[in-house]
């Protein structure tokens, strides 16, 4: 049931029903602690009194004292040091009657001339106040007020006679404590001894320790309230915004957020706010990436499509040979582009899967491009005659932080894409070298037509037109692959004619590591 409570309840609201709980038990602990300091304060207290009481008493019945006025004073005059730190002494006899009291004769300073004929009382021993009442059948009002000598009657008849017996005093802004305790001799009771002392620091401690414990009851309540404040404001809130930041995002609402503002925090929060709008940027960057890039490869479709299905309408009807022989050439190269295109289209969905799964590291890349040009001279040096030469400025290392097996792609499609665009017998050449600022610089050259685009940076536009005859064997999807690879190695790359003969030049630089 508790932990249904908390689940339904926000952050701030558990954060208050928790510490309203803890606060209601430590309040309880401390009411039980408060109910039971004066107890034990009076206790202490009324220890010592029974120790001058039991003193008192062995002295009486050493010097066989007599419970009359004469010898009473006489005994109060010789043992006063007994008392110096009580406020009043008092004795009666067997019937009550008073025959000794300290204040009657000025033993002490700090004696005082109240008298004691009424006394509200505080039962501590095992009798209760009504017990008292009972027995004596006294009307003690609202305030519970009866007299010495009624509360001694009491006594003498309760089933306590003989116990010390002590009892509280509170009027008049004075707190006085009263132990009082029968006087026997030979087995027979003589009198009774009283004995009270200002107790005023009882009262002083019990009140010291209530208003230290308000101070810190107000002092905690006032942190959890301001603390609640910060967290609402400067936490939950901020956490709220980003939930409907979310929300806004899923229901493609053009509603404005303030994550902007979020933003601009320099905590956590500042750098949750960021992740979560560049993951968003970048979550609609690939969606209309690849709405873009289908609407395109539909679009490229079509035209192979188009031609597939003319040639085919005239293949069927014609008798020329060597007409069906161009038919059939161009249904083959037809049949070839548009495979090359769905192979291509499936190998980047790939490898953008593959690009989030894969780590940066430390690369030499010499190794990496010599395996690439020994791959690629093994096949067309052969087959068509073309060479690739490999050069370098002379340095010894060429370290970069990237992907090995897309570094390798990066050539290879800079290498295919030369190709495509030379004669037989002609050379391609890679050089890696370190420029001037120390970037990493990879130039691939080729001795073909070079570029007849003024502006060549949109040969790295997917599906690009300006084709060789050879292009059924490519997509248009090469150097826009090779784009976003060094793109995503934080390079970049330029396409240009070269400038000591003819053909064409790709270069490409690297971050140095």
């Amino acid at each position: 049931m508790f932990s249904r409570l908390l689940k339904n309840l926000s952050i701030l609201k558990k954060f208050l029903f928790i510490n309203f709980i803890f606060f209601s038990i430590i309040s309880l602990f401390t009411y039980i602690y408060l109910e039971n300091v004066q107890p034990n304060l009076i206790k202490k207290k009324s220890s010592n009194h029974i120790e001058v009481i039991n003193n008192t008493i062995d002295n009486l019945t050493r010097l066989n004292i007599r419970f009359v006025e004469e010898d009473i004073r006489k005994f109060l005059f010789s043992t006063r040091f007994l008392f110096q730190n009580l406020d009043r002494v008092i004795f009666f006899d067997n019937q009550l009657n008073l025959v000794g009291d300290t204040d009657t004769l000025d033993l002490d300073p700090r004696s005082f001339s109240k008298r004691l004929d009424t006394v509200e009382l505080e039962i501590l021993n095992e009798e209760k106040t009504k017990d008292i009442v009972e027995k004596k059948n006294i009307d003690v009002g609202n305030k519970n007020t009866v007299s010495l000598k009624d509360i001694l009657f009491n006594y003498a008849g309760s089933k306590n006679f003989g116990i010390p017996y002590t009892f509280t005093q509170d009027e008049f802004k004075k707190f006085y404590l009263t132990t009082i305790k029968n006087v026997m001799l030979d087995g027979e009771n003589i009198g009774y001894l009283a004995i009270t002392e200002n107790a005023n620091d009882i009262k002083a401690a019990i009140e010291e320790r209530k208003t230290f414990i308000i101070r810190t009851a107000l002092a905690v309540g006032l942190v959890i309230i301001i603390f609640s404040f910060v967290l609402n404001k400067y936490f939950l809130k901020p956490i709220k915004n980003l939930v409907i930041y979310t929300k806004t995002i899923k229901n493609k609402n053009a509603k404005a957020s303030n994550i902007e503002s979020l933003k601009l925090r320099n905590d956590e929060l500042g750098l949750l706010s960021n992740s979560l709008d560049d993951m968003t940027l970048e979550l609609q960057k690939r969606i209309s990436h690849a709405e873009n890039f289908s609407t395109d490869l539909v679009h490229e479709i079509r035209n192979p499509l188009a031609s597939l299905k003319s040639a085919s309408e005239i293949l069927h009807d014609t008798t020329d040979i060597n007409q069906r022989e161009k038919l059939i050439e161009i249904l083959s190269h037809d049949v070839q582009r548009i495979e090359r295109l769905i192979t291509d289209y499936s190998q980047i969905l790939k490898d953008e899967v593959a690009l989030s799964k894969e780590k940066v590291k430390k690369l030499d890349i010499e190794p990496i491009i010599k395996s690439v040009v020994d791959d690629f001279n093994n096949i067309y040096k052969l087959k068509r005659g073309i060479k690739i030469s490999y050069l370098n400025d002379g340095k010894k290392k060429y370290y970069i932080n990237g992907i090995e097996n897309r570094i390798e792609q990066i050539i290879a499609n800079l290498l295919d894409n030369a190709i495509s665009f030379s004669d037989n017998n002609k050379v391609v050449t890679v050089k890696v070298s370190k420029s001037k600022n120390d970037r990493i610089q990879i130039n691939v050259l080729d001795e073909g037509e070079g570029f007849k685009e003024k502006d060549t940076n949109k040969i790295f536009n997917r599906f690009y037109s300006n084709r060789p005859d050879r292009f059924g064997q490519h997509s248009g999807l090469g150097l826009n692959i090779v784009k976003n690879l060094v793109d995503l190695h934080n390079g970049t790359i330029k396409a240009s004619n070269r400038l000591d003969q003819k053909g064409a030049s790709m270069e490409i630089t690297f971050p140095n590591a």
